[in-house]
């Protein structure tokens, strides 16, 4: 059967069950068993219950629910608030104001979260009162938030770089700390956009702010410890070579259920309700990995990926024409799927032009994980959008307008990752013979 009927199948008995109302992992898996009752022979079901269970039983896949836990901990717990009241004193002076503790606060969330939407929901439950109090602009509020929250699909430990490593075969550790450096200069970008906004926006008229002494912000950050102190331990253990990313994850629940527990904010019902909810989310991904590998075997049956790559090889695209052409298609396919979903269900015809390409795949994931982040923030699957809406009662159209700039900013981002892939390179050199790396 010609490639592009194959393409055109695969795709109407997709959208077809996604439509429907299907979910993304059950939907995978009709599309999958499509594939292999036309194109192999054989028995469809053995096939399918062997790649399921293979891709469910990764040793590296268990650090997945055990960051989960650990965001969901921190997010029903006292934490999280003392995070933002120590985080105040210091952005206030800062041209931009308060508006940058939405970014400092969302990047600081991702580093214990890996979770954008639970970044948002905690960030979003302390920042968005305390700034409408002051009257900052209020699409400044959303945006921001809105643009801010994504970092916790890059900055460690990241859900999205754990699946993309587990589905390409990838140093987890590597990816995590591939994602750090270009996490830090996304967020410096929003900052600096909240601060040249603070200057020449015709309607930044907060309230003045009563400056505090340095001794007085300097009590005040004492509420940051626990958090800074629960990242150094996880990240730092991996650094140094005294974790894999899956003791790492078990380190971190452990700290967060400790230090909830000593401030006083854990009880049974918290900690059920954070146990309910990573097995949940857990459940989610897990399911939509399933049935992701089952798509790509039934893909490799079909020749498609194969195909396709050298058909793109045929056109002998440079390395920045084929990234040009993967942006636009990564941003058109977000505009309907999640990032998890968009990489997952791209990925066996992705890596193989990728790696023909000559592309580094640590880059790649970094590059990858910047253009879904695009995802959350676009109408009219954009899941961000739809959390906003929830806490802020807005309009979806008034809340993705407030979030262009952050879309803007985020391919800005990609460009700085091609013209200084370093970014995403030097660090993950110094944990290439880590335990796990």
């Amino acid at each position: 059967m010609d490639q592009a009927y194959v393409i055109i199948l695969f795709l109407f008995v997709l959208f077809t069950l996604l439509g429907s109302g299907v979910w993304v992992g059950l939907a995978l898996m009709g599309v999958a068993y499509v594939g292999m009752e036309l194109f192999a022979s054989g028995p469809t079901g053995d096939r399918m219950v062997t790649t399921i269970w293979s891709a469910s039983s990764s040793w590296t896949l268990t650090a997945l629910p055990l960051f989960i836990w650990m965001g969901e901990v921190l997010f029903r717990t006292r934490l999280s608030q003392d995070m933002f009241q120590g985080l105040a004193p210091w952005m206030a002076r800062l041209p931009g104001g308060l508006v940058h503790t939405n970014i400092v606060g969302c990047t600081v969330f991702a580093a214990v979260s890996g979770s954008s939407a639970a970044t948002l929901t905690t960030v979003g439950k302390m920042s968005i009162p305390e700034l409408r109090k002051r009257q900052y602009p209020e699409h400044m509020v959303i945006g921001t938030l809105a643009g801010a929250a994504t970092l916790g699909l890059m900055i460690p430990p990241s859900l999205t770089l754990i699946v993309y490593g587990v589905s390409i075969n990838e140093s987890i550790i590597k990816l995590f700390f591939a994602g750090i450096v270009p996490g830090l200069v996304l967020a410096a970008m929003f900052m600096a956009y909240a601060g040249l906004y603070s200057v020449f926006g015709k309607d930044w008229r907060p309230l003045q702010e009563t400056g505090l002494s340095l001794a007085e912000k300097l009590k005040n950050s004492r509420f940051l410890i626990p958090v800074m102190l629960l990242i150094s331990v996880v990240i730092g253990s991996m650094f140094l070579g005294y974790a894999t990313a899956t003791e790492a994850a078990a380190i971190g629940v452990v700290g967060s259920l400790v230090l909830a527990a000593l401030q006083g904010s854990l009880s049974w019902a918290t900690f059920t309700q954070s146990l309910m909810g990573a097995t949940r989310t857990s459940a989610m991904i897990a399911l939509i990995l399933a049935g992701a590998a089952f798509l790509s075997l039934a893909m490799g049956f079909t020749g498609l990926p194969r195909g396709l790559a050298d058909l793109i090889a045929g056109w002998e695209l440079s390395r920045f024409e084929l990234l040009m052409a993967l942006l636009v298609f990564y941003i058109i396919l977000g505009c309907f799927l999640d990032g998890i979903s968009s990489v997952v269900l791209t990925m066996a015809v992705v890596e193989p032009m990728v790696r023909e390409a000559g592309i580094d795949m640590i880059w790649f994931g970094i590059f990858i994980v910047v253009v879904v982040e695009m995802a959350q923030i676009t109408p009219p699957i954009g899941f961000n959008l739809f959390v906003l809406q929830g806490m802020t009662d807005h309009e979806m159209g008034y809340i993705a307008k407030a979030a262009i700039p952050m879309f803007l900013i985020m391919v800005l981002m990609v460009f700085v990752l091609i013209l200084f892939p370093d970014l995403a390179t030097w660090l993950p050199d110094y944990v290439r013979n880590s335990p796990g790396g």
